[in-house]
């Protein structure tokens, strides 16, 4: 078995080959080659923590099984880890051989969460987001805003950012530590307010902790693209409703999408849409069945919650590259 901590899942899974993988993911999803269990929920209230437990079995496109993946991720969220010193998400994935069950690999799980999540959503701008968008507004400031925006980057020539976060200091620490890094533009700016943020941006990510929407429909930009990947509980939202309703609406996964995000469970139980809001899924848009855009003035919005394909077949790069690359320290199982 081999062990890979979070330096060497970096190594192994650069921007560009996870955009890959999830492209790989989600068309095998949509075209039910994949089996993906809902998720379990273990709260730990007395925490400010969850737990969620993700398997995956994803079925390769060729015929002789050598590209198909399995995984199992285990990943908490603890909201007091700040505090602590902590990163708010830890996890840890087990990679299995998918002809034998074997255990073949444990991942560090926070980096390849991060990774494989911006990946998504720069799979989606890709495929949504208007070709000649040149600048991008991030909301949130930690370790995932960080691959979003690297995300972005890669599928877009952005040439100005924003981003905003209530702790100013924090945003600023994010601004000073990726200008220029990589795809990403050396013009990074720390807006000091949502509108500023996001007035002029023509592709949004929200990656927050927020319970309530973080900008104002109203200060969107014509034709603009959002990623909303911070809620994942019927109880938080980032985006407002009146953006849920006029926005070509994509997610991930529907069923996991409308069982678990506050974003289309709160706008729903107000009456404000219905399930059949939702456009799409994004691997639809991956195998071309559906259109992302329609127009050049159209807001449109992927919606994330994650999905366990994303982990396998992220492992699955993770896994090929650290054999050729003879990264990893085997460990006798």
């Amino acid at each position: 078995m081999l062990f890979l901590n979070a330096d060497q899942v970096r190594q192994c899974l650069s921007m560009p080959e996870a955009i890959d993988g999830m492209r790989a993911a989600f068309a095998a999803l949509a075209q039910r080659r994949a089996v993906v269990p809902q998720r379990t929920h273990l709260d730990i209230e007395r925490h400010r923590g969850v737990s969620l437990a993700m398997p995956a079995y994803v079925q390769g496109d060729n015929h002789d099984g050598s590209q198909d993946a399995m995984s199992v991720k285990v990943v908490s969220l603890f909201e007091g880890n700040r505090d602590k010193g902590l990163d708010r998400i830890q996890a840890i994935v087990t990679v299995f051989d998918p002809t034998t069950g074997q255990v073949t690999a444990q991942l560090e799980g926070g980096t390849i969460t991060s990774i494989r999540t911006g990946a998504a959503s720069g799979l989606a701008t890709d495929l949504m987001a208007r070709k000649d968008a040149k600048v991008a507004a991030v909301f949130g400031a930690g370790v995932q805003a960080r691959t979003q925006l690297e995300a972005v980057c890669t599928v877009r020539e952005i040439e100005e950012v924003f981003i905003f976060d209530p702790d100013t200091d924090r945003a600023q620490e994010m601004a000073v530590e990726v200008a220029g890094q990589g795809p990403i533009a050396g013009n990074v700016c720390v807006a000091r307010t949502p509108k500023e943020a996001i007035e002029h941006a023509d592709i949004i990510c929200t990656v927050t902790t927020a319970h309530e929407p973080v900008f104002e429909d109203i200060d969107l930009k014509r034709g603009a693209h959002i990623n909303a990947v911070g809620s994942y509980q019927p109880h938080v939202r980032e985006i407002p409703t009146e953006t849920i309703i006029r926005s070509r609406l994509v997610v991930d996964h529907r069923e996991t999408a409308l069982a678990e995000t506050g974003d289309l469970i709160q706008p729903i139980a107000s009456g404000a849409i219905t399930a059949d809001h939702i456009h799409t899924e994004l691997g639809d848009l991956v195998l071309e069945c559906e259109q992302g855009r329609k127009s050049e003035d159209e807001i449109t919005l992927f919606k994330s919650v994650g999905n366990a394909v994303q982990d396998a077949m992220a492992a699955r790069v993770v896994m090929v590259n650290a054999a050729e690359r003879s990264i990893g320290q085997p460990i006798d199982w």
